[in-house]
């Protein structure tokens, strides 16, 4: 029980000195359960009363992965207030905007960009450098279901729910709910 505690205390410490170290913006209150992989390398923004998980044993959900942030060279990921992310991997090229009062489920991820080129030839012999990327826009309230993904160009309306697992390539509408691959609306929410 003295060894969780102090592997507890040290995983804190490691968040804080990553946090600042990286060069992340966080508002007052964050809860921060587990080690949390950050990479910034553009700007990190994150509000008040954000709740991360991170790991096996924080939330197993999200299976044996951990929760990532990676922010590539001038892009932005900016997370409203009263956010929670479990075991996620949010990697943008660009700009992801999460609104507040947002719930991201373990194992989901959010990617602005394709990685790859899909033409093989750029890929293989003109060093790979025709990649798209879009901004990623999530409104308020909104409930991303465990293992789902969030393609590039995606906006989600306010209120609406991902179900799990579903792949989101196109714009969700407010107060609807969305499930599948490719994620289709299955019903609107009541007001």
């Amino acid at each position: 029980m003295v060894i969780k505690k102090i592997i507890k205390k040290i995983i804190i410490i490691i968040n804080k000195i990553n946090i600042r170290r990286q060069k992340i913006t966080i508002g007052e209150n964050p809860i921060i359960n587990g080690l949390v992989f950050f990479r910034n390398y553009g700007s990190i923004i994150i509000g008040k009363n954000f709740k991360a998980t991170s790991g096996k044993n924080n939330n197993p959900i999200g299976g044996d992965t951990v929760l990532r942030l990676i922010c590539r060279k001038d892009a932005q990921i900016k997370i409203g207030d009263n956010v929670g992310i479990s075991n996620a991997t949010l990697h943008i090229c660009k700009k992801l905007t999460i609104k507040d009062n947002v719930l991201i489920g373990g194992g989901c991820k959010i990617w602005d960009s394709d990685f790859h080129s899909i033409d093989y030839r750029d890929r293989i012999f003109d060093g790979d450098n025709n990649i798209k990327i879009e901004s990623i826009y999530i409104s308020e309230n909104v409930f991303i279901g465990a293992n789902s993904i969030i393609l590039k160009g995606v906006k989600i309306g306010k209120n609406s729910v991902i179900g799990a697992g579903s792949v989101v390539t196109k714009n969700v509408p407010e107060n609807e709910i969305w499930a599948g691959n490719p994620a289709k609306k299955i019903k609107g929410l009541e007001s």
